[in-house]
């Protein structure tokens, strides 16, 4: 198995979905300065639709995609049911799950869900 994914690249990969997100939800309301407060519900809503899709279509979201990772099962290297994505996706929303980690590197969420995030 591929090797344990630092804490910046994870949060580099966060932080670039969020950012897509966000900008979707901008381009949809007229632009940034169009943006009204409330629309933070519809960006966190994007984020979890992306992350849950892409993780279930290709084992990574844009974000992990772009930084080198992949998601798979903690067991046995294979692909993730798309019940543990969906374990995996909403726990993650959460933030608190995806900070606290284990000895083997994995937050909550992947606890959780069976999974762990790799080097591609």
């Amino acid at each position: 198995m591929s090797e344990r994914v630092s804490l910046g690249r994870r949060l580099a990969a966060i932080t670039l979905d969020w950012l897509a997100s966000y900008a979707v939800i901008a381009a949809l309301s007229g632009g940034i300065g169009q943006m009204s407060p409330d629309r933070s519900p519809s960006i966190l809503a994007l984020f979890y639709v992306e992350v849950l899709v892409l993780t279930m279509l290709q084992g990574a979201s844009l974000g992990q995609k772009v930084f080198g990772m992949k998601v798979i099962r903690f067991n046995d290297g294979g692909a993730l049911s798309p019940l543990q994505v969906l374990i995996r996706t909403s726990l993650l929303v959460l933030v608190v799950t995806a900070v606290t980690y284990d000895d083997d590197g994995r937050g909550i969420h992947e606890r959780a869900s069976g999974s762990i995030l790799k080097r591609a």
